[in-house]
């Protein structure tokens, strides 16, 4: 294959971004958009937040780009926990936008922060799984096929250093971000032949995020970590980024964590 050949292009490609209404997720969006993808935004319950991103980005991508048409942007609730609405994302998606999803992100989690596995509760174990790995295993299952179709598809999962079996959290979200990492390594290997590359990025200590605020939000955080400051949700997109304009790269976790080693 030339390099003429390779298509490494997101312009005009459509992005399911999950958990779109966080730090890390809206990171995501403004890359892309700011690339020239349309997006399709699924959020729990802040859709005001939601919508304020679709706003921001509207507004960003005319400074940026004044002479071009802006993408399109969809805004979609789902309750990840649950299966219908989880499976419905896609299809919505390739509704709004008369096009299957090119780019799945799925980037929204779920942390209870325990760590005592006396004190994890079964209901709180099961729904940090449904959330984590049951939810992205139904969302690129419901991606694939038009992926296939086209022959070009880039998934992401927004995974943790916990599973590497470390982090501030309990052995329920390091079991939910480990299966997550072994499944990206699987796909990676069952999709190639398709011109599918899967990975994930595994970060941590970033903060503005659901799990992490700021750097006071854990007494003595910041000095825990190497660089000596909290990760920002931009350079999770950033790696990102990169996955989705890097055809080459497919079945590999890349570590975002400051410094701070897993082994």
């Amino acid at each position: 294959m030339s390099a003429a050949s390779i298509d490494n292009e997101i312009r005009g490609r459509l992005a399911l971004i999950t958990g779109a209404s966080g730090g890390i997720g809206g990171g995501c969006a403004r890359s892309l958009y700011l690339s020239h993808a349309h997006l399709a935004l699924s959020y729990h319950s802040n859709k005001e937040s939601v919508e304020k991103l679709a706003d921001q980005l509207a507004s960003a991508y005319k400074t940026a780009h004044p002479s071009s048409t802006p993408p399109k942007i969809t805004c979609h609730r789902a309750d990840l926990s649950n299966v219908d609405e989880t499976l419905k994302l896609a299809e919505e998606a390739k509704k709004e936008h008369g096009k299957n999803v090119d780019i799945l992100i799925a980037n929204a989690g779920f942390g209870k922060r325990i760590t005592d596995i006396e004190e994890i509760p079964l209901d709180v174990f099961e729904h940090t799984l449904n959330v984590n790995l049951r939810a992205p295993f139904l969302l690129a299952k419901s991606v694939v096929g038009g992926m296939k179709e086209k022959r070009w598809g880039r998934i992401i999962f927004i995974s943790s250093i916990a599973g590497y079996g470390v982090g501030l959290n309990g052995c329920h979200y390091a079991a939910s971000k480990g299966g997550l990492t072994a499944m990206m390594k699987n796909l990676s290997t069952r999709l190639a032949e398709f011109n599918i590359t899967v990975n994930d990025v595994s970060p941590a200590m970033i903060g503005d995020t659901g799990l992490i605020p700021s750097g006071d939000s854990v007494p003595g955080l910041v000095d825990s970590i190497p660089l000596g400051r909290l990760g920002v949700p931009q350079e999770v997109a950033n790696v990102v980024s990169m996955f989705c304009t890097t055809g080459y790269m497919t079945g590999q976790s890349v570590l975002l964590a400051g410094g701070l080693n897993h082994k």
